[in-house]
């Protein structure tokens, strides 16, 4: 329930905002889904969760779930944390299991945010979730969310669905170019060109 007190809560202010909402048919009603958007604000979850109707789990730095009452919030809010600098097992078998469960999970791969609005250079943990999942990929643009004035703007792509290489010899260099694709589309989404 408290996930969605506090949704409602985030659109009223974003709402505020001028928050408009591009292809939301997109989002399929049910089944595993992997979100992946760009960062550029803390508003970020707060804006892809107020945009999509399906409960989505964030996965969020551990850091902040150290910060007294917004650790706890985010934790009401069924987001997890993921400790960078490494491969976090205990994330990642969170992640998979919501969504092999059917559930709906949250990832930016960027792993920070980025000060410029221009994209970083993925992580490859998307690209893993994606491909041993066996959930579709969402893309998705966060446009506008930096400060607190400003339209924000959230434009989500179409599905995308990845399968794993024949041999494992293959799976850094799919998952790099599983990384390159899915970034390729949210720059598409933000009204840029193929990085």
């Amino acid at each position: 329930m408290f996930y969605w007190f506090a949704r409602f809560i985030c659109r009223v202010v974003l709402l505020l905002r001028r928050m408009k909402v591009s292809g939301g048919a997109n989002v399929p009603r049910q089944g595993g889904l992997l979100i992946v958007s760009n960062h550029v604000s803390y508003w970020d979850p707060a804006a892809v969760g107020s945009a999509l109707k399906r409960k989505v789990h964030f996965m969020a730095k551990a850091e902040l779930f150290a910060i007294p009452a917004f650790g706890t919030i985010i934790t009401w809010c069924e987001a997890f944390p993921v400790s960078r600098g490494g491969t976090d097992q205990k994330a990642v078998r969170t992640a998979l299991q919501f969504l092999r469960q059917g559930e709906v999970v949250g990832i930016f791969p960027e792993g920070t945010r980025s000060h410029t609005s221009e994209l970083l250079d993925p992580h490859l943990g998307a690209a893993m979730l994606a491909v041993h999942g066996n959930a579709a990929v969402l893309p998705v643009a966060v446009i506008g969310t930096r400060g607190f004035l400003g339209r924000v703007k959230v434009v989500i792509g179409r599905p995308l669905n990845f399968s794993k290489p024949k041999t494992k010899s293959d799976l850094k260099e799919n998952y790099r170019v599983i990384s390159l694709q899915i970034m390729n589309e949210i720059s598409e989404l933000m009204g840029g060109k193929e990085r």
